[in-house]
């Protein structure tokens, strides 16, 4: 089993807690404490966003911290060098978030060999959808790097069934149309959608888009395995420009939202 699966059955039942940030914002030092911090904080996976110029679902707030990054000189192969730094301090699940561009640019055979031999266990290419990532998938699968794919409120059955069947590590249930960002509110139909998610796949469903604050996640992780939370995250990391009372703000939010979940 991958490192993924391992964390999911370790927990028992209890809702999993992923957190997003994008590398190399502030800079790619600092990516490696906030790692860290969020790690000790009580997530359970961490997604580390890949900058991109031309992102395909980010809200403002991710747009912004990519734009920063990029400026910062961030590439892919050095978020890949940073992953191989944190796996000398962690086995937490890591998981990359990327839009399918920088990893075409990069190779794909190259770019699954490098991150596997790196300590990345999963990867997220929400513009590369299942029906044309076969080749992907089979680089992929050959070193059991997991590809995670989305499903969204207007998913249908049959679209379920296939990221169901294409999906390994967890199925990511975007819980709202449009762009990533904190929200007031959830769907009012998210416990019937995940539930006939849930009923098609075997695979955790975990919910993302719009969790953010702890009576959000609450709500999300009582009909799905646990909540994907980014954008709220990275808002704290642009609001605090010392890196003490970013850290300790990071670690009380997501103290606070694991507390919630269970």
């Amino acid at each position: 089993m991958s490192r993924i699966d391992d964390r999911f059955k370790s927990l028992n039942g209890k809702k999993a807690l992923v957190a997003f940030f994008t590398a190399g914002d502030p800079d790619l030092s600092a990516s490696k404490d906030i790692f860290l911090v969020i790690e000790k904080s009580g997530a359970d996976v961490i997604e580390i966003g890949v900058p991109f110029s031309d992102p395909l679902a980010d809200g403002p707030v991710i747009q912004a911290s990519a734009h920063r990054s990029l400026q910062n000189g961030t590439t892919l192969k050095k978020i890949i060098e940073l992953v191989k730094d944190i796996r000398s301090q962690s086995q937490l699940p890591i998981v990359l978030m990327s839009s399918y561009n920088p990893v075409f640019v990069y190779g794909q055979k190259k770019f699954v060999e490098d991150a596997v031999n790196a300590g990345v266990d999963g990867v997220i290419l929400p513009d590369l959808p299942p029906e044309e990532a076969g080749e992907f998938l089979s680089f992929a699968n050959a070193k059991k790097l997991d590809t995670i794919f989305l499903l969204a409120p207007t998913s249908t059955p049959d679209r379920i069934q296939t990221v169901g069947e294409a999906s390994k590590g967890f199925i990511y249930y975007i819980s709202l149309t449009g762009t990533t960002g904190t929200k007031e509110a959830l769907s009012k139909n998210l416990e019937e959608k995940v539930s006939a998610i849930k009923s098609k796949v075997k695979l955790p469903v975990l919910v993302g888009f719009g969790i953010s604050g702890p009576e959000q996640a609450k709500e999300a992780g009582q009909c799905s395995d646990g909540v994907i939370i980014g954008s709220a995250i990275v808002k704290l990391i642009e609001s605090h420009s010392d890196p003490v009372e970013r850290d300790k703000s990071i670690a009380e939010f997501i103290s606070g939202i694991k507390t919630a979940l269970n």
